[in-house]
């Protein structure tokens, strides 16, 4: 099986303070926009209208099935929102972005992506593949589903919140989902 690269350079706005890192973006046919959290299906960005403006759709291009990546950048920079995944090489073991069918090849290098976000204290993995691949990384103790642990990494303390995974295919509520993220958001200073 072939390895997959990243497509997606990191978003990292100077003043971030929140880093959110998935596992790894699904395959290119699922995207409707060129940056995180791409796939329409995927309630990434309706839980952060709901949450930061109160709205559902706010993202969402209205009568097409896109997200507006232009008003999800503006506010991601505005809030101090920067974007990345715990790989940066793959092997898709079952050809879709499942978890447990991605296979790591390359993580992320942790480190590099702090040093251009010195103000990030605040981590949020979305979804179990990229939390173990974290904690790995920082050598911190794996959180449970809406809570968080403590790592001494890169010459910064960091608190690692593990969130549920914004995937449909893990059918729980938009609302529910968001009452998860809400606590991060606002220790971060985004809402």
């Amino acid at each position: 099986m072939n390895s997959e690269q990243h497509l997606l350079k990191p978003f990292l706005p100077e003043q971030a303070r929140l880093l959110m890192l998935g596992s790894f973006p699904p395959q290119r046919k699922r995207w409707s926009m060129e940056f995180y959290y791409p796939n329409f299906q995927n309630d990434m960005w309706r839980i952060v209208g709901y949450l930061a403006l109160g709205d559902r759709h706010a993202f969402e291009i209205p009568g097409e099935r896109r997200f507006d990546q232009p008003k999800i950048e503006s506010f991601c920079r505005e809030r101090g929102i920067a974007m990345y995944d715990t790989s940066e090489e793959v092997i898709r073991l079952n050809n879709n972005a499942s978890d447990a069918s991605l296979q790591v090849v390359r993580e992320v290098d942790l480190a590099a992506l702090l040093q251009r976000i010195p103000s990030c204290r605040t981590i949020v993995v979305t979804g179990g593949k990229a939390a173990e691949t974290l904690c790995r990384i920082t050598g911190c103790e794996l959180p449970a589903v809406g809570a968080w642990s403590a790592a001494r990494y890169a010459d910064r303390d960091l608190h690692i919140w593990r969130m549920p995974s914004t995937s449909r295919a893990f059918p729980r509520p938009i609302e529910w989902k968001a009452e998860f993220y809400r606590k991060p958001f606002a220790e971060s200073g985004i809402l």
